[in-house]
């Protein structure tokens, strides 16, 4: 029986080895998949002794993934695009093939919501890791234009200069450049819902019939998906679906196999409002 894992710190809460125990009931693979904790200096040590005792892939999740980017020996085109890895499969030879798969996770879970990116004007919320991962594949989905905003305006500028592709059409501003703009789609990738913290938006932000999507899911959404309500968004969804379309990815990866994704969504709603 084949051997895979997720790796973070902290990892107990991830919601991965459910996902794949569902994917591979519905495919009829036999594998385990369990949750690995990694001390924050011993990534590296882990990933290894899991190759050494026959792991074939590996989910990596914070704060782990431009580290699982330098560790990959092979590397797929959108991880080196993001310069972080977020799945690892070991092959023979001891080569460790990396791929990022939230980008894409992102635009399936957008195009079931009827929020496809393609023409709209965009607002990304953040320029951490989580907005550098999905970043490159919103600009693959044809938006009109992607504004990213943060607190930092460095740091946003920073992220915007790894993505020259995105032309004049990616625009970098701070939370105070906001008041009088108006978008169509409003994407949080911040974690100011996980710190409580709220986020500094102005009224009018959210154009008539927009959408708003959180890449987190549950509580840590709850904070965004309440503004966009009292902001009359059309549409608004959390993340949930977005991890599983990633880890759907992930999966064909290692078993060259794709899962069905909507049962799966569906059977997480449904325990997680018990």
């Amino acid at each position: 029986m084949d051997y895979f894992g997720v790796i973070g710190n902290p990892v107990s809460h991830s919601l991965s080895p459910r996902i794949h125990g569902l994917f591979a009931e519905q495919t009829f693979q036999e594998l385990t998949y369990e949750a690995l904790l990694a001390d924050l200096d011993g990534f590296e040590s882990t990933v290894e002794a899991f190759r050494k005792t026959g792991g074939k892939g590996l989910n990596v999740t914070l704060p782990f993934k431009g580290r699982a980017w330098e560790c990959a020996t092979d590397r797929a085109p959108r991880a080196d695009r993001v310069k972080a890895v977020n799945v690892l499969r070991f092959d023979a030879g001891g080569q460790i093939h990396g791929d990022s798969t939230d980008g894409i996770g992102l635009l399936r879970d957008l195009a079931t919501n009827g929020l496809e990116p393609k023409g709209r004007r965009v607002l990304l919320l953040g320029a951490g890791g989580a907005a550098r991962s999905v970043l490159g594949d919103l600009i693959d989905g044809a938006p009109a234009s992607i504004a990213i905003a943060n607190r930092s305006l460095t740091r946003v500028r920073d992220l915007v200069a790894l993505f020259p592709e995105g032309g004049e059409g990616l625009a970098a501003c701070g939370f105070d450049e906001l008041a009088g703009q108006s978008y169509e789609l409003i994407i949080n990738a911040t974690s100011a819902g996980l710190a409580g913290e709220p986020l500094p938006l102005p009224e009018g932000l959210l154009a008539e019939a927009g959408g708003c999507y959180d890449l987190a899911y549950g509580a840590g959404a709850l904070p965004f998906l309440d503004w966009a309500e009292r902001n009359g968004a059309a549409k608004s969804c959390d993340g949930l679906g977005m991890l599983v379309e990633q880890a759907a990815e992930s999966f064909y990866l290692w078993r060259g196999v794709r899962p069905r994704t909507a049962p799966v969504i569906n059977a997480l709603k449904e325990e997680q409002a018990r």
